[in-house]
């Protein structure tokens, strides 16, 4: 049975508008268990890797440039094809593609490994820097990405895009309170980092990652909480050169995953 196509001019459309507000709103998408994606790559890479479409929305230009939207319409519980004018009102970005997702958000998942490799963020507030080190951890074989505190939204448009796929892909792990959480990894028998800006801990070359090892990384401006750097069995430092205090979130993340992957690389020959 083909799918029903509704046409969509209206700007004030019931839909569009939900739409809106879910793209604006984490709390919104945390009741629903519902985000947005935009963009033709982002929303067929979410559809080839099984992500439940609850709905399409696309405009005639969109669907006639880009082979993935055939594949949405297919997917897709509904499916919207809308103006030019409406598809202003759904966009975020500056120059839209024409196709948006409302997809939900997976249930359940894996499950913390004690000997997986992870990195955590303690109340991350950029979703720009969440969905950059997402794409870095994936690339870099980490088996998952740890939330700990509030922080920001990895269901967010920004942290999307920023991800480029992986924050879909990437097994996440969410903890509310961040001491909490870090006891729990420390009670399946994970070891915890921390990344510290303290020349006294241990090298970034030479903290030893190995198997059941969890990178932890700060807050963007005032790094890890004392609270957990306290209960964190490791810290760890990258030197640093030059008249600069620290490296930003994501960059400090690259080092540290980067001889992580090494760790595992020498591991495993």
């Amino acid at each position: 049975m083909s799918m029903q196509i509704e046409l969509v001019t209206s700007r004030d459309n019931r839909h569009i508008k939900q739409a809106v507000k879910l793209r604006n709103s984490g709390r919104l998408r945390r009741e629903l268990g519902l985000f947005v994606l935009e963009g033709a790559r982002l929303c067929g890479d979410a559809n080839a890797s099984g992500v439940h479409i609850d709905s399409l929305f696309f405009t005639d230009d969109a669907r006639a440039k880009y082979d993935a939207v055939e594949g949405l319409i297919a997917a897709a519980d509904s499916v919207y094809c809308v103006s030019d004018a409406v598809f202003d009102k759904l966009a975020e970005t500056a120059a839209p593609q024409g196709v948006m997702c409302i997809c939900r958000m997976p249930e359940g998942g894996a499950d913390l490994s004690p000997t997986g490799r992870y990195i955590a963020c303690e109340n991350l507030s950029d979703p720009s820097n969440l969905g950059a080190l997402a794409r870095t951890a994936e690339a870099l074989g980490s088996d998952g990405l740890i939330l700990l505190g509030g922080g920001c939204d990895p269901y967010s448009p920004k942290a999307q895009r920023a991800a480029m796929g992986s924050l879909l892909r990437l097994p996440i792990f969410r903890f509310d309170d961040a001491v909490g959480g870090a006891n729990e990894l420390i009670g399946i028998g994970l070891k915890l980092y921390a990344a510290v800006v303290d020349s006294t801990a241990a090298s970034v070359g030479e903290a030893g990652f190995g198997d059941g090892s969890v990178i932890v990384i700060g807050n963007e401006g005032n790094g890890m909480s004392e609270r957990l750097i306290s209960v964190c069995q490791n810290r760890v430092y990258i030197p640093i050169s030059g008249r600069a205090e620290s490296f930003n979130a994501a960059a400090a993340a690259t080092i540290l995953l980067w001889e992580q992957l090494k760790e595992r690389s020498a591991d495993e020959q």
